[in-house]
């Protein structure tokens, strides 16, 4: 039996390179009426020209392949992507269709790219014909459709935005925010049609009774990419109803381009409305600038945007000063916050001194924080040895925590040290039974829960 089309994590990928093949397109306009199918169409047409002008350039610069099996055994993943866009950019629908019943054939890590590509292609040729065979794929077809969706859009977003309209049900479960990442599918119809005429794209989210706000936001965010005073002035169309999300999505993209001019504008919102705002603007900032963005903290009101804006900030300044990052942590009050900093703090530290890292974690006073330290320390010190791993783990007092931790570390001991894992897994009284059994077995995962064990 053949694995699963997709693991559910590939959710966060589906859709990258949505636009990877994707020729441009001149504006569109309001969604689409049966009159004006003709004129989108010959909109649609002009960039799909772009789009294979651009794949038969890429095949003159590359030898060209005879099938996906002769592009991976080139040498070279960037090599393979360039041959792969060559070969499936010289390809018809019909042809593209008989290429994605092969899809199957290949190991995980060669399809997902392999599908992303052939599914942004086939959508620019024939999006309905791509749409159609999605819906035919079971499981599988959840985490395609934002690649369709995308690349459809990407050439003419009001068809794109019609379909979806009239076969909502087919993207209630789409590789998106439903399955742990990634866009809905209206905002990604809004952010592609915003790249091309952001106001027919802000009626058209306007429109949505389902994913207004999200599309609305989407749409906002895109525009503030570029021009954030543009945005700010269209948020003024809305209907005071459908701006919060809009604001945020703003803040986001004003404040990493000008912080104190996204602060001003934030001033003038809603009292309401400004503590999320601000935070969205602190976490652009923090793109650019941790320290700067930390040093902005203080000067928000105690509160639920503060506290989930705060590991954030934390990992970001991780990256460039760690023990900065970690006094940081330590000087919060709030113990909730700091327990969801260190797991933002202890990778980064740890895969840059790993000494330091667990110097900081064993200063910590016995607690979440402490346990919630110990356990990203131990996880992420991939390096390490797991037999100090796994002593280090037992010390955590969380039962979750310590089975976490010890179950990721007693897998790869499994790896590296088979019969010193066992012989410790065996005689270890901090292992839970169920746990200690899918070690051995090697099974693995389902290391979140049971208590000490025997």
């Amino acid at each position: 039996m053949k694995n699963p089309w997709f693991l559910p994590a590939a959710a966060l990928a589906v859709g990258a390179v949505g636009g990877f093949m994707t020729g441009k397109n001149t504006g569109a306009g309001a969604p689409v009426t049966n009159d004006e199918a003709a004129t989108q169409s010959t909109r649609a047409n002009g960039g799909r020209a772009n789009a294979t002008t651009a794949a038969e350039g890429a095949a003159r610069r590359g030898s060209r392949a005879t099938s996906v099996e002769d592009i991976y055994r080139s040498p070279g993943n960037l090599n393979r992507l360039q041959g792969l866009m060559a070969y499936y950019g010289g390809l018809t629908a019909d042809q593209l269709r008989v290429e994605a019943e092969k899809l199957n054939d290949l190991p995980l890590n060669e399809r997902m790219p392999a599908s992303f590509l052939l599914f942004a292609r086939w959508a620019e040729l024939d999006p309905h014909g791509a749409m159609a065979h999605s819906n035919s794929m079971g499981v599988g077809g959840m985490f395609v459709r934002p690649t369709i969706l995308q690349s459809w859009a990407s050439l003419d977003p009001a068809n794109a935005a019609k379909y979806y309209m009239e076969n909502p049900g087919q993207f209630t479960m789409m590789g998106g925010r439903g399955m742990g990442g990634g866009q809905d599918a209206a905002s990604i119809i809004a952010t592609e049609w915003a790249r091309q005429d952001p106001q027919g794209a802000l009626a058209w989210a306007g429109s949505l009774t389902q994913g207004k706000s999200e599309a609305l936001a989407a749409v906002l965010g895109e525009v503030a990419k570029s021009d954030p005073r543009a945005a700010t002035e269209m948020v003024s169309q809305l209907n005071p109803a459908d701006r919060a999300d809009a604001y945020v999505s703003i803040a986001g993209r004003y404040g990493a381009q000008d912080f104190d001019a996204a602060q001003s504008w934030i001033r003038t919102l809603p009292q309401a409305e400004q503590a999320a705002a601000m935070a969205a603007a602190i976490r652009g900032l923090s793109s650019k600038s941790p320290d700067l963005a930390l040093a902005q903290v203080a000067s928000m009101a105690e509160g639920e945007a503060k506290n989930q804006l705060i590991p954030t900030l934390v990992g970001d300044l991780a990256r460039n000063d760690p023990q900065a990052a970690a006094r940081f942590v330590a000087s919060q009050a709030d113990e909730g916050v700091q327990r969801d900093s260190v797991r933002e703090l202890m990778p980064v530290w740890t895969s840059q001194n790993p000494t330091a890292a667990l110097a900081f974690v064993q200063s910590q006073a016995p607690g979440p924080v402490y346990d919630r330290a110990m356990a990203s320390y131990v996880t992420s010190n991939v390096n390490g040895n797991p037999a100090e791993l796994i002593t280090l783990a037992e010390s955590i007092d969380s039962d979750r925590e310590r089975a976490w931790s010890m179950g990721m570390t007693a897998q790869r001991w499994m790896q590296t040290d088979p019969d010193a894992a066992r012989a410790y897994i065996q005689q270890s009284d901090a292992i839970p039974d169920g746990m200690r059994d899918r070690i051995l077995d090697g099974r693995g995962g389902g290391w979140g829960g049971g208590g000490r064990g025997r």
